[in-house]
């Protein structure tokens, strides 16, 4: 069974930086596209970044900002949020994809983690 464990959320000032860590099991990590997402209460849930072997992906808004890793040996990928705003402050979901072809849909996820909050003071 696949899980997938959030973890680095917190409390942070605008212009800070979060490193958001997902530990993932139960799957061949390596094989998986991994992706991170986000959801405000009442709105749906958007997509931020994902990692297909080495290729990363970004939704514009985090552009520049956002990077995502992935330690294959570690089963681990890594989001290093950087320059925070007020409106990132939200939950923060790791997710994952069976097989390598990458994707910005949230739905065409098939894990998720529980989430962790992650929030940004003015």
């Amino acid at each position: 069974q696949v899980q997938l464990v959030e973890s680095g959320g917190g409390l942070v000032q605008a212009g800070g930086s979060l490193s958001l860590t997902c530990a993932a099991s139960g799957h061949t990590f390596s094989r998986y596209v991994m992706g991170w997402s986000r959801q405000a209460p009442g709105k749906k849930r958007e997509f931020v970044a994902s990692i297909a072997g080495t290729s990363t992906y970004f939704a514009e808004s985090v552009k520049g900002r956002f990077t995502i890793t992935r330690a294959n040996a570690k089963d681990t990928v890594v989001l290093q949020m950087n320059s925070l705003k007020p409106d990132a402050t939200t939950v923060y979901y790791c997710a994952a994809r069976i097989g390598l072809v990458p994707t910005t849909e949230v739905h065409e996820y098939d894990y998720w983690g529980q989430g962790t909050q992650v929030t940004v003071s003015s």
